[in-house]
Formats: structure tokens, C-alpha cells, sequence
């Protein structure tokens, strides 16, 4: 089965390749990832849908997934926070999550037999209350780059993070629901 996962996400390509050895990684042509929607689940969604009318399907795959995480501001259902562009920006989101709860959502679209679907899905994470010296730890580890929110629950955030609801692989970029799609396609030849 020739699958390729349309995102430069090495979290993403690291679980699919447990299910799929021979993935294909690549990622597509720069895509808008503005929303008009107000809830972040609609935002998360939109663009997900952008990134996968993106997508070239001529290529000869059995699956393409694509993929889009954000993270929920923890005071207002419509603030999505998304990357960090520089090393304060990183700082800051951080800043805003310690201590706190607050909600991740993936959205991720899998091609198969010439049509797409899309599933949806939120997880709720907690961080620790982050000391100045932690905070100063993980944006000098550069861990926060490429990543929603500024942080990564399987890298340099992990001791400080902890998942109150939901399965990682959501917070990891991929919703879980399309992760347990992608196993059942995995199980048999397409």
C-alpha cells in the first residue's frame, strides 16, 4: 500500500510509520491557513479541508492523509494559537499555558478510493506551573518550533504536561479517530 502523509510533521510521520513502514513524507505547496469559522474546532477543520484541496491525487498513493492541529486559547473558544514565529512569540504562549487547562484540536483528512473524509477531534492537556527557569529551558531548547502552542507533549513538555482527556495522538497532530481509520486500512490491502 503506497500511503503519503502530506505534512512535514516529524511527530506525525513518527506515528504513522508504526502503522504504514514505507511512508512517503512530503509536504504540499504553501496553503492559506486562515479560517473564517469562529469556534477553533471550525478553524482546525477549514484548514485541514484547505490542505487537502491542495493536495496533487494524480500521484499514485492508496492513501494520502493530511492534517492540522490548534491549539484552544484557554479563555476564548474562538483564539486559536497556533506556531510560535520566533522565540518570544514561544515564550509568551507558554507564559499563557502554565498552570492551566486547555483544549488541543486535530482535524485530519484521509483520501481513499477517490474521496476524502475528515475526522475531528479535541483533547484536554494540562501544564504544570512553569518557573521562569523551566520556561527559559524550553524555548533555548528550541522544542516549541513547528509546534501549536509552543510546546510538544511528547518532547522537552512532557514532564511538565499531562493528558486529562482524550488521546494523545490528538495533541500529537493527528485525531484520534483517523488514527484507529488508518490502523483498520493497515489491517488489510487496499
Amino acid at each position: 500500500m503506497r500511503v503519503w502523509l502530506a505534512s512535514e510533521s516529524t511527530r506525525r510521520a513518527e506515528m504513522m510509520a508504526q502503522i504504514f513502514p514505507n511512508l512517503v513524507c512530503k509536504g504540499i505547496d504553501s496553503v492559506n491557513e486562515t479560517s473564517k469559522a469562529s469556534l477553533v474546532s471550525g478553524q482546525v477543520l477549514e484548514i485541514c479541508q484547505k490542505k487537502a484541496a491542495a493536495v496533487s491525487i494524480d500521484e499514485g498513493y492508496d492513501l494520502i492523509v493530511v492534517s492540522d492541529t490548534m491549539l484552544q486559547d484557554p479563555d476564548a473558544d474562538t483564539l486559536a494559537m497556533g506556531k510560535a514565529g520566533d522565540a518570544i512569540e514561544a515564550a509568551a504562549m507558554l507564559h499563557r499555558l502554565s498552570g492551566r487547562r486547555h483544549r488541543v484540536w486535530s482535524a485530519t483528512g484521509i483520501w481513499h478510493q477517490s474521496k476524502w473524509e475528515f475526522h475531528l477531534n479535541q483533547a484536554i492537556v494540562e501544564i504544570a506551573e512553569l518557573s521562569d527557569e523551566v520556561l527559559v529551558e524550553l524555548v533555548l531548547s528550541n522544542s516549541w518550533v513547528g509546534k501549536a502552542g509552543a510546546y510538544d507533549l511528547a518532547g522537552e513538555m512532557n514532564p511538565y504536561a499531562r493528558l486529562v482527556e482524550g488521546d494523545e495522538a490528538t495533541v500529537l497532530g493527528i485525531a484520534c479517530d483517523a488514527m484507529e481509520r488508518l490502523v483498520q486500512f493497515s489491517d488489510y490491502e487496499v
